[in-house]
């Protein structure tokens, strides 16, 4: 009898790369046994068609021997009555219609040559009897080995189907295992690809704000060394002078609005040249986002960056753009706080959330 395949592995605590190592581990050993089942079918299968064929011979050579045993009762037969036709026919003439009967012609007793005649008769008649009795034992002896024969083939290709049944089963049940496992694999990727992705989002995050604590902090150090009474009657202070910067512009009142109208739209997918719910592409995302409360920006990131106000990191507030490459050209985004900002990358992804990345980041625009 053969048996199912071992049970699926499944994962309650998050992937890792030993539980992924396992399962790949699991999904190897179950198909190398699926290959194998399937291999037994073939084998199975070639050994049914050779069956099928013996059996097809078999009945042919038992039809073949019916018709033998058919056709020899038929001559048989006929050769009996002829038999005793021209038995009859030459009592009535005297023997004259045969050249066998020639051998009684001296004889003028007419009631001998009938009982001569007729004993030749019924010795043919008698012998042809025999003959078809000793045929036809012989053929239904033959046709009784081919008929076991037949049987035995019967028996042992029903034996064949039977296995290759189980195998089937077996094949599909393995079939399903692995499925299952791939999709566990598939599953468990998926949770390690996830947590690395949040783990170097997080670390973006963390990163960004730092820079912006940074920032804030060098601001704030500047504007105390810019109000701080200088000492010595007017004597030069150490170090390099620190030039102030003037204050950024107020965030724009629709920020918080366009925010939420770009929130609105996560999932939507990417497309090039897009600037409506039905996909978007960078710019045109935060095109739509601030149109959505009065405020127009051009298709271009190059040009918004050109249009809006740059400002210090140190300033940045949620709804404030980023830009990325030469001018601004190659990419924007739009912050909305937490480290995190809001875009529609390129063909393939959708408007997500993601952490800022510094990487190819060159600078901050207000708009106003």
């Amino acid at each position: 009898m053969i048996g199912a395949t071992s049970a699926i592995v499944s994962f309650a605590t998050p992937a890792s790369a030993d539980q992924i190592s396992d399962a790949q581990a699991q999904a190897s050993a179950i198909t190398a046994k699926l290959n194998a089942t399937e291999a037994r079918i073939v084998a199975l299968t070639a050994q049914i068609n050779q069956s099928d064929y013996r059996l097809a011979q078999l009945r042919e050579q038992i039809a073949a021997s019916q018709a033998e045993i058919t056709k020899n009762q038929e001559t048989v037969t006929s050769d009996v009555n002829q038999l005793r036709k021209q038995a009859v026919n030459d009592y009535i003439n005297s023997g004259t219609s045969n050249s066998a009967t020639q051998l009684f012609t001296s004889n003028v007793n007419t009631s001998g040559i009938r009982s001569e005649y007729s004993g030749i008769a019924t010795k043919n008649v008698t012998s042809a009897i025999n003959n078809l009795h000793t045929a036809q034992a012989q053929l239904a002896k033959n046709q009784a080995t081919l008929e076991q024969q037949k049987g035995q083939a019967q028996s042992a290709r029903d034996s064949l189907q039977t296995s290759k049944n189980q195998s089937a089963s077996l094949a599909s049940q393995q079939t399903a295992t692995l499925n299952s496992v791939d999709a566990n694999i598939q599953n468990l990727v998926a949770q390690k690809k996830a947590r690395e992705a949040a783990a170097a989002q997080a670390a973006e995050q963390a990163a960004f704000t730092q820079r912006v604590a940074a920032a804030q902090a060098a601001q704030a150090s500047q504007a105390a060394a810019a109000s701080a009474p200088r000492s010595g009657g007017g004597t030069k202070t150490s170090g390099t002078p620190v030039t102030s910067t003037a204050p950024p512009p107020p965030l724009s009142p629709g920020a918080a609005g366009a925010v939420q109208a770009a929130k609105r739209e996560l999932g939507v997918p990417y497309v090039w040249a897009g600037a409506s719910p039905s996909g978007f592409d960078c710019s045109g995302l935060t095109m739509w986002a601030y149109s959505q409360v009065g405020i127009s920006l051009p298709h271009f990131s190059g040009g918004q960056f050109a249009s809006t106000t740059h400002i210090s990191m140190a300033n940045i507030a949620p709804g404030d753009l980023l830009f990325y490459g030469p001018g601004g050209s190659e990419h924007v985004a739009m912050y909305i706080g937490g480290g995190s900002m809001i875009e529609s990358p390129h063909t393939g992804s959708d408007v997500h959330i993601s952490g800022v990345r510094s990487n190819g980041l060159v600078g901050v625009g207000r708009v106003v």
